[in-house]
């Protein structure tokens, strides 16, 4: 898959490429299905296909304050979008000029002009241009006087709610991981470097790799304690190890700030300053203070076993789009 961010590199076989447009956050079974509607056009009519995302995120640029952590950081939305077999991943800088744009302007000056798309597909309720102003409807004139059909999506449901990032990212803050991955497709996700921490766990008996996520802005799960997987960056093989995570504070020592600690259960790793990915596969319990560490290193123990019985195996896949 080629990722394109500049216009004056578009390879010349990409004009006539089928699209994909949107902020695919998550890259969920939703979005995945306006992707499977861009493959399967650009299937039957032999042309290149691929997704139209915005980097960064229009809320971040617009409203900061308010702008929602990212349930999939630009890299790993591009492994995901690269992992479905799209040929290109074109990411528009979205900057004022382009939020300024009528909805029409859009599309003639970006969709036709620059990138001379073929066709386009979208999710029914997508939104573009000058304050949001466009819509399929719009999208769907705008594209006509220019020669880009266009397809809306109609939203996917799993078990009768629909998908949506916002839905994932509440299923996440509440602790429902599993919900979250069934809306996802695949366990949530969270990377970063292992920083050094308080030793603390060492001296319990597990020692812990303590994360700190990049980017910063990434969505993490509500505090907890989980069953998780976690690949070393870098490692031969790839694979996934079977292990338990903290999410929390520590209040059992007064601790301060929200802290990713992260136990392998198959054996001790070197893991200082190396990237580690953990996925979230589920919530054991709520974070909690214990009377004493003697309390707490029983507690551990009972939830390294509950995450075996979860994980069912000491060997994972060797899998990652995240690599």
């Amino acid at each position: 898959m080629r990722v394109v961010r500049r216009f004056a590199v578009l390879p010349a076989a990409a004009r006539g490429a089928v699209l994909a447009i949107g902020n695919f956050d998550g890259v969920h079974l939703g979005h995945r299905a306006v992707l499977e509607a861009a493959r399967r056009r650009a299937t039957a009519e032999g042309s290149l296909w691929g997704a139209l995302t915005f980097e960064p995120h229009p809320r971040e640029l617009l409203s900061p304050e308010s702008a929602p952590a990212r349930l999939t950081p630009f890299a790993l939305k591009a492994a995901l979008i690269r992992a479905l077999g799209a040929d290109l991943l074109i990411v528009l800088p979205f900057d004022h000029a382009l939020a300024a744009l009528a909805p029409e302007a859009f599309v003639a000056e970006v969709l036709a002009a620059r990138i001379g798309a073929r066709a386009v597909a979208t999710g029914v309720d997508f939104r573009f241009g000058h304050r949001r102003a466009g819509d399929v409807a719009t999208l769907a004139r705008a594209g006509a006087r220019h020669g880009i059909a266009v397809e809306a999506v109609e939203p996917v449901e799993v078990e009768g709610e629909r998908c949506s990032s916002t839905a994932v990212r509440t299923h996440l803050e509440a602790g429902r991981v599993d919900r979250a991955a069934r809306l996802l497709g695949r366990p949530h996700e969270v990377a970063g470097l292992v920083r050094p921490g308080d030793r603390r766990g060492r001296t319990l008996g597990f020692p812990t790799a303590n994360l700190a996520p990049r980017p910063a802005r990434v969505q993490l799960p509500g505090a907890g304690v989980y069953a998780v997987t976690a690949r070393i960056a870098g490692e031969p093989g790839g694979r996934w190890h079977p292990a338990v995570a903290n999410l929390g504070r520590r209040p059992t020592f007064d601790g301060e700030g929200l802290r990713l600690e992260v136990h392998l259960l198959d054996g001790e790793h070197a893991l200082y300053g190396r990237r580690l990915a953990v996925r979230f596969l589920e919530r054991l319990r709520e974070e909690r203070r214990f009377a004493s560490p003697a309390e707490l290193v029983e507690q551990i123990a009972r939830d390294c076993a509950a995450a075996r019985r979860v994980l069912g195996a000491t060997t994972l896949p060797i899998e990652s789009p995240s690599a």
